[in-house]
């Protein structure tokens, strides 16, 4: 186990609009915010997304199994906004459903909001940590480091 211990920094709300993409939008936000650790919570509704919903291999490397969800339907998500060598990067896992339809897992680039996506970020300050990658995984998984 790794951990790293920090405050709690501005809280940050924020409405996305019909058919806006969440991983632009907060990226746009951390970027003009200068935010580099934080934690996201979503709720609201998907007009689409590709979703990571498991791995399809574990090794030798983890390749990720996708699947497609066209909306319109609902969201809730949890995640983080850390780093990696080309600045901040949001990690969110959903549960995402319409009428007799769920899935959960990790949407990717390209999400696109249906009507309404409410997004609360709560700032981290205090933490020393990077999204790096990892040879053995194929993935950029989170590290903490001393800030000496």
């Amino acid at each position: 186990m790794e951990y790293a211990v920090g405050k709690t920094g501005r809280i940050i709300a924020a409405r996305l609009f019909e058919d806006e993409d969440l991983f632009e939008c907060v990226h746009q936000i951390a970027v003009a915010e200068k935010i580099t650790s934080a934690a996201v919570f979503i709720t609201g509704g998907f007009r689409k997304a590709n979703v990571v919903i498991g791995p399809k291999q574990e090794e030798p490397t983890v390749i990720g199994e996708f699947k497609d969800f066209t909306g319109p339907g609902e969201v809730l998500g949890v995640g983080t906004i850390y780093p990696d060598k080309d600045g901040p990067r949001l990690h969110v896992h959903t549960a995402i459903g319409k009428a007799d339809e769920t899935m959960v897992g990790c949407p990717r680039d390209g999400t696109k909001t249906f009507l309404i996506l409410e997004v609360t970020i709560i700032e981290i300050l205090g933490l020393n940590a990077e999204r790096k990658f990892d040879e053995e995984t194929g993935l950029k998984l989170l590290r903490f480091f001393n800030k000496s």
